[in-house]
């Protein structure tokens, strides 16, 4: 039996729209991850992008367990001595809450080349609302 590996000219790709709202956010983040690498589908090439593109909209109503609010500290440095600066959670979340969504899939995805391409196909939205009407995406259910 031969093994399957997909090609550039066999890869169908669709659109998925997933509501954020009560989702927890690692959670959610796995499960997007996922969809957006392509591992829910059987022709699944670790070597190629053959994931889908996924719309999130409400990412301003995710939620997080425990103190993580308050505890939870994103790092950016200005490549400057003392050019560290730490933002926490909550802060994050009322600035940007998209960036919150975008950073916790990009930590799930591979690492280099392969993964920047997979991170483009993803679009967060804080509110309701999306630009992507035309491309007909469908429902996302999420089962955790």
């Amino acid at each position: 039996m031969k093994s399957y590996v997909a090609t550039a000219s066999s890869i169908e790709r669709k659109w998925y729209v997933v509501d954020a709202t009560g989702h927890t956010l690692g959670r959610l983040a796995s499960e997007i991850a996922k969809v957006l690498r392509g591992k829910n589908k059987p022709t699944f090439t670790p070597s190629m992008d053959t994931g889908d593109y996924v719309i999130v909209v409400n990412a301003d109503k995710i939620q997080v367990t425990g103190k993580k609010m308050d505890q939870k500290i994103y790092y950016n440095h200005s490549d400057y001595v003392g050019g560290m600066r730490e933002t926490t959670l909550k802060e994050k979340m009322d600035k940007k809450p998209e960036d919150v969504i975008y950073l916790a899939v990009k930590g799930m995805l591979p690492k280099g080349p392969l993964g920047r391409q997979m991170l483009t196909k993803l679009h967060v939205y804080a509110g309701p609302e999306h630009d992507h009407a035309a491309q007909k995406p469908e429902v996302l259910e999420i089962k955790y």
